[in-house]
């Protein structure tokens, strides 16, 4: 690197550490000062009393829709055993339309359990975006209460120090302001 930019760089580097130092004097004791802060999106939804709650519906209502398709399978299958068990004593004609209106009922209901299936999918990410736009104002009353001007993912930092992460600190403010999310638009 040339002097002149290794001068420039080492200048806006202490510019942006004064620049953090001054915004974070009301910080707490031992709280780093930064511009940067990081959060482990993933962690601080489903480490959340909102995230723990959703998780816990979409696996019940998972359980429930494998137990539903359980049955719907016996179910077909005891059809299909009757329908072939009825075909030495149908007509060729009778046994293809009986054939026919069986694979079509089990066509349409595979297609609502997958249905069913994405709509599971959609609604827990459904619930996901209605947590994070709620919990937004949260992150950034943090952002202001450390004198930073940014925060990132975790998965888009390459490296960083750990007490950058405000993970933690997030989730218990969070679970503080709307707990498991059912009062959140109330």
């Amino acid at each position: 690197m040339r002097p002149l930019r290794r001068l420039l760089a080492i200048a806006g580097v202490a510019a942006a550490m004064a620049a953090a130092q001054a915004g974070a004097q009301d910080l707490p004791l031992g709280t780093p000062a930064s511009a940067i802060l990081t959060v482990d999106q993933d962690r601080l939804f489903n480490a959340s009393a909102w995230g723990r709650r959703v998780a816990a519906e979409t696996e019940a209502d998972a359980q429930a829709l494998a137990a539903e398709n359980r049955r719907l399978e016996t179910e077909l299958t005891a059809e299909e055993q009757a329908l072939t068990d009825e075909r030495a004593t149908l007509s060729a004609e009778e046994f293809r339309a009986a054939a026919d209106a069986f694979d079509a009922k089990a066509v349409e209901i595979r297609r609502t359990q997958d249905a069913k299936e994405r709509d599971l999918l959609r609604s827990r990410e459904a619930e996901r975006q209605r947590f994070y736009n709620t919990a937004l104002p949260v992150m950034g009353r943090m952002m202001q209460d450390r004198g930073a001007s940014v925060i990132l993912d975790r998965r888009s930092v390459f490296l960083s120090a750990e007490a950058l992460d405000i993970t933690d600190e997030l989730i218990a403010r969070i679970d503080a302001e709307f707990g498991d999310g059912r009062a959140a638009d109330e």
